[in-house]
């Protein structure tokens, strides 16, 4: 009899001493998760990123005014954004025209999720200083569309004042807002829990357990798609994408349709940041018709498209670049939102952590925080999350910007499209 209990004592340490040790590997893992980039730093591009939604706002309209004085014709106005907190908050334009024979349009668009506006206002800077030139507007005009979420920008939210992701949103269509996202109420609790947040409580130092178990019951594509899709039903939930149009939508409406409406074709550039590989621009794009794929294909030959419709990625509805497409229905549309990872992201740890951010970010808007410690602590590691403070990587993000858009540029300006 003692030597059965002794074998049984000895097999479960066997079983439990790797299961321990993992968890144990994991959990320092997961709660020290942070990155030492080793990209060179480019001292030249640093002036472009600011620390703030004005500041931004401010350069943006510098450098527009200072266009406009360069490029006949250039139109550079503001949308205001209605806001019961704020009576400041504005939508900035910058439109260049192309020449008379120009048929073609860039529309390069930023903060479509707020506080992504950092990076994507950084890239719209870098963009006029060194790509805006009369080659260019030989034959095509340009429109910049800065800070779409200026709410979110200014008080660093991914969402408008609203709760509602813009990019969950944006449609000509409100029957959008009817669609059902038959799986998000299957992980509701895993991404939506209630009570003020306390980053230090077991729930949240071991959240990594409870999302595996879901990851291993559900997959990691099926949980994905499920969480990231969005969804029309919990207004208090993650990726809510409203009842109606949020109205800065419904009023870009006749602006795009307005200045597109002279060119034929227009291609849609929007700015995001976070999810994918550390330091590396993503080409994300949803799943789009065969011949609107050739031709972005053909403008992005040789560098890598990451299709929303394979298993490592999801699709999403009320996208903002495809909102641009349904509003320029009768013309050649070429959609492409650029996404600049931050949290590794493709990884499992990278996937869990950066979901678990939002998760609080979300839950202590909503339900308010233990104390002053955990509030500063979640807001920082959110905005670290979407607005990475290391040198090396927003050098590294402007180095494959310049890449991709050297080769973008100049073959959108030299391909016929039919």
């Amino acid at each position: 009899m003692k030597k059965a209990i002794k074998i049984s004592v000895i097999i479960i340490g066997i079983i439990l001493i790797p299961v321990i040790a993992g968890i144990g590997y994991f959990y320092v893992a997961y709660n020290n998760f942070s990155f030492e980039d080793e990209y060179k730093v480019n001292e030249s591009v640093l002036s472009y990123f600011n620390n703030s939604y004005e500041e931004a706002r401010k350069n943006f309209r510098f450098k527009s005014d200072e266009l406009s004085s360069q490029y006949l014709g250039t139109q550079v106005f503001k949308l205001p954004v209605n806001s019961s907190k704020d009576t400041n908050l504005t939508i900035d334009f910058c439109f260049i025209p192309g020449s008379e024979n120009a048929d073609k349009i860039i529309v390069l668009s930023s903060g479509v999720h707020g506080l992504e506006g950092f990076t994507g206002s950084a890239v719209q800077l870098f963009f006029m200083d060194h790509y805006i030139n009369h080659e260019l507007l030989e034959n095509t005009g340009v429109l910049l569309i800065h800070g779409i979420n200026p709410y979110g920008f200014k008080y660093i939210r991914r969402v408008t004042e609203n709760n509602i992701d813009l990019n969950r949103n944006s449609d000509i269509d409100n029957k959008l807002y009817t669609s059902k996202n038959e799986d998000y109420p299957r992980v509701y609790d895993l991404i939506n829990p209630k009570g003020v947040v306390k980053t230090g409580s077991l729930a949240n130092r071991f959240y990594f357990i409870k999302a595996i178990k879901r990851i291993i019951k559900e997959s990691m594509p099926v949980l994905r798609q499920a969480v990231l899709q969005g969804q029309y039903e919990f207004p208090e939930g993650l990726f809510y994408g409203g009842n109606d149009f949020e109205p800065q939508i419904e009023n870009l409406i006749p602006i795009i349709d307005t200045i597109c409406k002279p060119y034929n074709v227009v291609f849609a550039i929007d700015l995001h940041t976070a999810y994918g590989e550390r330091g590396k621009l993503h080409l994300f794009p949803n799943p789009v018709e065969e011949p609107v794929k050739k031709r972005m294909e053909e403008i992005f030959e040789g560098l890598h498209i990451d299709w929303g419709d394979s298993d490592d990625f999801y699709t999403y509805s009320g996208d903002f670049a495809g909102y641009i497409g349904k509003i320029n229905h009768d013309k050649i549309f070429i959609p492409m939102p650029f996404e600049y990872g931050t949290m590794d992201s493709q990884l499992t740890i990278g996937s869990i952590k950066s979901l678990h951010v939002m998760i609080m970010e979300n839950q202590g808007e909503h339900y308010g925080y233990n104390s002053k410690e955990d509030s500063i602590k979640v807001k920082s590691d959110f905005l670290e999350m979407y607005y990475p403070s290391s040198d090396a990587w927003r050098s590294k993000i402007m180095h494959d910007t310049k890449i991709v858009l050297d080769q973008a540029l100049k073959r959108f300006c030299e391909l016929e499209f039919q």
